[in-house]
């Protein structure tokens, strides 16, 4: 019998706050990993699907989605799809997920059910023949159920900031939710690191928010920074990556370097758990 591969490497794309590019994090980040040798699949817990679409699956071909897979109708490796990016898979979302807090509201293991998905991924024949190494969780703009659900599953949390005024207020909330998951469901949760997002060159607030949220957050805010930029904005309208649609653009090259930072720090902590 053939060995199983390690397990892969979860991590949730999370902030409560709307429109900071958490799922353009997801489907890039994910490119990038991909494009480095990383085998990875993208699991789309925001019932709006973006990043489903933006990885160019028609919500007409989504068949099983993450709604199935939580309330127990699929197994994970049932529901993944494979994309046009070598390397990268999707567990499509679909709207059914807005009312799946509500049907698993009262069950004892309601916060866990991606986890056990996941665990149940790595005992399949699919994982046996592709060894995904990382998982990204893209998780819906809010700290409901799903949220708490990839958090449970997850070994990091990714937190995308956008570079505005009002970057660092909604922060203390989501690290105060890391806190009580970590306490009360997932002891081995830990920040990953916080990804500063729609950087403006030109503008000095960009400027300013870069440097308190680096004087508040010290080495938890990773030294690539991503730039605001058209050709990110684009890509998702032709169903790509903005790797695929221009591999040469500032963003690009942007999340290509925050997945060698990533892989980086994954070393590094290695090291420390050894």
């Amino acid at each position: 019998m053939s060995m199983l591969p390690d397990a892969p490497r979860v991590l949730a794309l999370a902030n409560q706050k709307g429109g900071v590019g958490k799922t353009t994090t997801a489907i890039n980040l994910g490119t990038a990993l991909a494009a480095i040798g990383e085998k990875v699949l993208v699991i789309d817990l925001d019932p709006q699907g973006n990043a489903s679409t933006g990885l160019g699956i028609e919500h007409r071909d989504r068949g099983l989605s993450t709604y199935e897979i939580l309330s127990g109708d699929c197994s994970l490796a049932e529901a993944v799809r494979e994309t046009a990016v070598q390397r990268l898979w999707v567990a499509p979302s679909t709207m059914d997920l807005l009312g799946l807090e509500l049907e698993i509201a009262s069950t004892s293991d309601r916060a866990f059910r991606l986890r056990k998905a996941i665990e149940g991924l790595t005992r399949s024949r699919l994982f046996q023949e592709i060894g995904f190494t990382y998982v990204l969780v893209d998780c819906p703009p809010s700290l409901n159920l799903l949220t708490i659900n990839a958090l449970s599953a997850s070994h990091s949390i990714l937190v995308p900031l956008q570079c505005e005024f009002f970057a660092l207020e909604g922060l203390s909330q989501l690290l105060s939710t890391v806190e009580q998951v970590k306490q009360a469901l997932n002891a081995e949760l830990s920040i990953h690191g916080i990804v500063l997002t729609m950087y403006d060159s030109r503008n000095n607030l960009s400027s300013q928010v870069v440097a308190d949220v680096r004087e508040t957050m010290g080495d938890a805010v990773y030294e690539t920074i991503i730039p605001r930029n058209v050709r990110i904005s684009e890509a998702p309208s032709y169903g790509k990556p903005a790797l695929l649609y221009d591999l040469k653009c500032a963003g690009s090259q942007a999340y290509l370097r925050l997945a060698s930072e990533i892989i980086q720090r994954e070393r590094e902590l290695r090291k420390v758990a050894a």
